[in-house]
């Protein structure tokens, strides 16, 4: 009972036991009632066939003739012969009845009759019969008699096995409607339990599964049954308890992370917002990097910030830079700045001000590019900030590296780039200006030897006409330098100065001179600029003064990693390459294109005139094959 009670399974088996054995036993019950009745139809047969011969025997006795008289006695010795006592007695009209109180008493009554019957031939009719054969009528009439009486027994028999069998089926038909009660009773106990605890159950948990799949985890079964779906029902509250438990756990770390994220997203933006302020601030970090810095706060919730340089000379670490502080940096170049400091007129709860907190911890970050460490990033805070927050902080400080690295070799690059200009104007002052103030000071000597032996003025004229032409030349050469010069800082690279060489010469000689410019950007260094700038002047200026041109045209081009400088015009033309006496233009662009490690040759064109041609290899192509050979 106990297992009935806590499983279904158990229930629907045991009912559908129950079912089949009641079928079994209904079969089997109607089997045997079946074969119970056999052998009546036969006896009832055979009793009809004993009266119907009973009855021809009668009418042969009662009508005797010559024709019927052997049929007579055919009759009779088949009357008195052992068959019809055999099949009175035959095994088909002694079945026995089913075991009840009407059963009993029908098989009573019929095996009484049979036995009577029985009886009542061997006794009465066999010898009736046997007396009628000397032809009397006497017992003709009693063998008539016995005969009747006989069939009256036959009859009598008849009635009574038709009875039997009519019992018997009843008995039957009531032992079906008996067990097909029970089977109906069965079934609905079966219905009514399967209804209360499967199909009710089942639909109860289809729900909660429909309830599951919309993410609603607060339905519950409510089952208490001991049974398999009562325990499934607990399973399920049980684990949609942990399942709202988990879900509501995770939508709030979904939430927790989202606004971590959009805070973090916002961060970035702001880093990247700052870039271009961060990289394009000079030597000023306070007005770069500080609202940088006090947006980071706000955004992370961290704070303060103190930014601190390493100096690589002696290893000390100078605070430079550090948000809400109440103290100006002693290194501080603008009193009118208030970046660093911390705003006092701003309230207590201000909540986009963070204030220091003496429990407050610190992480130092270190500012590092490459191999070379720059400084310290020191960040404040009161909760530990999480990994994302590490790595946002990690790419702050690279962002701070980077822009001090940047601005420190700009800083290096400016101060290169103004002691290479330095020396680049000395060298142009030592070999052009220089010289020729060498020469007129060697003209003055040459003068005042002459004027303390008293010579003629006639003789002094030659050294005052050389003095004048000296200084001209050196005043043009000066001019010329500014001019250079003065075209090399105005603007950033060879193209601009070339222009406005091309224009200046262009007016002096009364045409315009063409100007190809084919080379890439930032190709040349300065000294490789310049070096150009004078050689293309040095030629245009012979152009002016010797050629007498109406056609000049300056090409510079690079192709195959190398570049090509050309000056041509239509003028008179060169008698032979060397330098003519007391002329020193060729020299110097000789000088200058061996100084860059180019080659310079003049020459003069077929369709007339002259042409310079300057060949040379870019140092910073240079730099890239030495590289590769290297590699």
């Amino acid at each position: 009972m106990k297992a009935l009670r806590h499983s279904l399974v158990a229930r629907l088996v045991t009912l559908l036991m129950l079912i089949s054995c009641l079928a079994m036993t209904s079969i089997s019950l109607t089997v045997v009632m079946a074969k119970s009745t056999q052998g009546d139809a036969a006896a009832i047969n055979e009793a009809g066939a004993l009266r119907l011969a009973s009855a021809r025997l009668i009418n042969a006795l009662e009508h005797p003739d010559s024709a019927s008289r052997p049929r007579v006695e055919t009759l009779q010795k088949r009357l008195a012969s052992p068959t019809l006592e055999t099949r009175s007695r035959a095994p088909l009209l002694s079945k026995r009845l089913f075991n009840g109180k009407r059963g009993q008493a029908a098989t009573a009554s019929a095996n009484d009759a049979l036995e009577r019957l029985r009886q009542r031939f061997s006794t009465s009719v066999v010898p009736a019969v046997k007396a009628t054969r000397r032809g009397e009528r006497e017992p003709v009439a009693l063998a008539t008699a016995q005969l009747n009486g006989f069939i009256g027994q036959v009859e009598r028999f008849v009635t009574l096995r038709e009875h039997d069998t009519e019992a018997r089926i009843n008995l039957m038909g009531k032992v079906q409607t008996l067990f097909l009660g029970l089977t109906a009773l069965l079934l609905l106990i079966a219905l009514i339990d399967m209804r209360r605890h499967l199909a009710r159950p089942l639909r109860q948990l289809m729900r909660l599964s429909h309830a599951f799949s919309q993410r609603r985890f607060d339905a519950r079964s409510h089952f208490r049954s001991p049974d398999e779906l009562g325990r499934l029902g607990r399973t399920l509250d049980h684990m949609a308890t942990e399942l709202d438990a988990s879900y509501q756990a995770l939508e709030a770390r979904v939430a927790q992370k989202t606004a971590e994220l959009e805070r973090h997203n916002h961060a970035l933006q702001i880093i990247h917002n700052s870039s271009r302020s961060l990289y394009g601030g000079g030597n000023d970090l306070c007005a770069s990097a500080a609202p940088l810095l006090r947006r980071l706060e706000e955004v992370l919730n961290i704070g303060p910030i103190v930014l601190a340089l390493h100096n690589e000379h002696d290893g000390s670490d100078m605070e430079i830079l550090a948000t809400h502080s109440h103290e100006r940096p002693l290194y501080c170049r603008d009193l009118e700045c208030f970046a660093c400091l911390s705003t006092e007129d701003a309230p207590a709860d201000d909540p986009h001000i963070p204030h220091v907190d003496e429990h407050a911890q610190a992480l130092v970050l270190p500012v590092v590019a490459g191999h070379l460490t720059l400084g310290y990033l020191t960040v404040g805070y009161l909760e530990a900030p999480g990994p994302s927050t590490r790595q946002l902080l990690n790419t702050l400080a690279d962002q701070l590296a980077t822009a001090i690295y940047l601005e420190q070799r700009i800083e290096e690059q400016q101060q290169l780039s103004l002691i290479k200009e330095r020396t680049i104007i000395a060298r142009e002052l030592h070999d052009s200006l220089a010289q020729s103030l060498s020469y007129l000071k060697m003209q003055v000597a040459r003068l005042e030897r002459m004027q303390a032996k008293r010579l003629s003025v006639e003789r002094q004229a030659d050294v005052i006409g050389d003095l004048r032409e000296g200084l001209s030349s050196a005043y043009r050469q000066l001019r010329e330098l500014l001019g250079t010069f003065r075209l090399s800082l105005d603007k950033a690279g060879l193209q601009p100065a070339l222009e406005k060489t091309v224009h200046e010469f262009s007016q002096r000689l009364g045409f315009n001179i063409e100007l190809i410019h084919r080379i890439p950007p930032y190709l040349l260094s300065a000294n490789e600029e310049v070096h150009l700038l004078q050689i293309t002047r040095e030629a245009l200026a012979n152009t002016a003064k010797h050629a007498n041109a109406h056609w000049a045209r300056v090409s510079l081009t690079f192709q195959q990693a190398r570049l090509h400088l050309a000056i041509e015009d239509d003028g008179i033309g060169l008698e032979s390459a060397d330098s003519p006496p007391l002329h020193y233009g060729l020299v110097i662009m000789r000088d200058r294109a061996r100084s860059i490690d180019a080659s310079l040759t003049l020459h003069s064109r077929p369709q007339g005139g002259t042409g310079v041609n300057l060949y040379m290899t870019p140092q910073a192509d240079r730099l890239i094959k030495d590289k590769e050979l290297m590699g």
